[in-house]
């Protein structure tokens, strides 16, 4: 079985990708269910739902 080489170009484009979705999807997160009390140290604050979102998005399209 040969194994495909990804190129550069294409690996950043998609990890882009991944950060971009990842802060979409972290934003949307902390807008609809975020936490009102101020407790949850993820959703109470959008910068840090935003910061984990491009992390998770980041490392699942990162291949």
């Amino acid at each position: 079985m040969k194994k495909e080489k990804i190129s550069t170009k294409k690996r950043i484009i998609r990890v882009a990708l991944g950060l971009a979705g990842g802060a979409i999807l972290g934003y949307a997160y902390y807008y609809f269910i975020g936490c009102n009390s101020g407790s949850c140290p993820i959703t109470s604050n959008p910068l840090s739902s935003i910061g984990y979102g491009m992390l998770i998005g980041g490392v699942l399209l990162f291949k």
